[in-house]
């Protein structure tokens, strides 16, 4: 089994939108950010053949009535995803001619389905959903989890020693995260903490959580905390949101 095809087994598989509709963006792409996939939007058909090139047993849904007539997609198909045979591909149209589908299925292995656009995109959740989970889309993974080392507005503080402690946040899941004090408050394993507040861009959420341990790297105490089961369901959907907008910024990167 190559590299590739073991880090995708442990980490998942990356799920690109190409020109997405607005529809696709709030319906599909929003939810299954929720469910813990991993989500990109995409508006570049020459650059995204790169990150594809980085990644390539990505899934990739393709709306075909964007940027180029179907017979200019057809080529860009057969010249640009040739060489990237893993790729799983989906389309989305809203010409549902039996013709563009015969053209489109009949030459290229589409196991992400041929959908609809003038349909509601609600009501194709649940398949997509299940066409993901039968490619084994997330791996061993069960929750995605964001490094937040560029980031400058990933902070914590919470009460400690009758004042207030801040630290920095090095990644973030939405079953916890782990972070690192500008003086060591020496925790120890299995340690409830309460009225944490988290701050993610602009976002403050307020968690509590048990210490699970803490290493030390390069001279640095970096401290795990999960979440309690405590934590409110509307915090858990701003940490995914907050970690699709993460990850779609270092994919933007690359696309660079």
């Amino acid at each position: 089994m190559s590299d590739a095809n073991n880090s995708s087994e442990i980490n998942g598989k990356k799920v690109f939108f190409l020109y997405p509709t607005a529809s696709v963006q709030n319906q599909i792409i929003t939810e299954l950010a929720q469910h813990e996939y991993e989500v990109y939007i995409i508006k570049n058909h020459i650059q995204i053949i790169r990150v594809l090139e980085k990644h390539p047993d990505s899934i990739l849904f393709v709306n075909i009535d964007e940027k180029m007539q179907k017979k200019d997609w057809e080529k860009w198909f057969s010249e640009k995803l040739s060489a990237l045979s893993e790729i799983k591909l989906g389309i989305f149209t809203s010409d549902t001619s039996d013709e563009l589908h015969e053209n489109f299925t009949g030459k290229y292995k589409v196991p992400c389905g041929f959908i609809n656009l003038k349909v509601d995109m609600s009501g194709y959740i649940n398949k997509i959903i299940e066409t993901l989970n039968s490619l084994n889309v997330k791996g061993r993974r069960k929750y995605l989890r964001a490094s937040t080392k560029d980031e400058t507005t990933a902070t914590m503080n919470m009460p400690f020693g009758g004042g207030i402690i801040s630290g920095v946040i090095k990644d973030v899941s939405v079953v916890g995260i782990s972070c690192v004090f500008e003086n060591d408050p020496n925790l120890a394993k299995n340690e409830l903490v309460k009225n944490i507040q988290i701050r993610l861009q602009s976002m403050l959420l307020k968690v509590e959580a048990v210490v699970f341990g803490s290493r030390v790297v390069e001279s640095e105490k970096i401290y795990v905390m999960i979440f309690t089961q405590r934590i409110d369901s509307e915090v858990k959907a701003k940490i995914r949101k907050y970690i699709q907008h993460n990850l779609q910024s270092k994919i933007d990167k690359e696309m660079k």
